[in-house]
């Protein structure tokens, strides 16, 4: 009895879906639709949707539309499209990695010129080294000098 009922109500449901529909526009001037058209009125057959849902019409020039035109992929072309994505996700990583190097070294940088600002601008004796290594102790000038150029790394690296 069980088997009985589920056959009828498959069939009910499939006669619903089977169902033409018609577009036909009235006297008013409006597009009505129906499973049905009035009687002396020019009506356009609708082709019924189907099953799933019709994906969206890709765009011209768009590589999914070439995809789309081609039919299924074989196994060795989802293969090299794996393979694909799979490069240029790493390239992305390897991207992202350098990105993260390069602001660290800029972060670093960027304190070790404040320091050295800091030290220049503190009014300590600064001693440094001549080529035959003997020590001497910059004097104003010399000491204004590195200032100015110390500000111009802090604003390079710190911008």
């Amino acid at each position: 009895m069980l088997r009985v009922l589920v056959f009828g109500l498959t069939l009910a449901f499939a006669a619903g879906a089977s169902a033409q529909l018609y577009r036909w526009v009235d006297k008013d001037g409006r597009v009505r639709y129906s499973d049905t058209p009035p009687p002396g009125v020019k009506a356009t057959t609708l082709q019924p949707p189907s099953g799933a849902a019709a994906p969206a019409a890709p765009a011209p020039g768009d590589a999914a539309a070439k995809d789309a035109k081609k039919g299924p992929l074989t196994p060795a072309e989802q293969e090299a499209e794996y393979r694909k994505r799979q490069l240029g996700a790493q390239k992305a990583r390897e991207k992202e990695e350098q990105a993260g190097r390069d602001a660290q070294a800029k972060q670093e940088n960027c304190a070790r010129a404040k320091e050295t600002l800091a030290g220049l601008e503190s009014g300590q004796r600064i001693a440094r080294t001549d080529a035959s290594g003997e020590r001497y102790y910059v004097d104003d000038d010399q000491r204004a000098a590195e200032i100015a150029k110390a500000r111009q790394s802090v604003s390079a690296w710190c911008a």
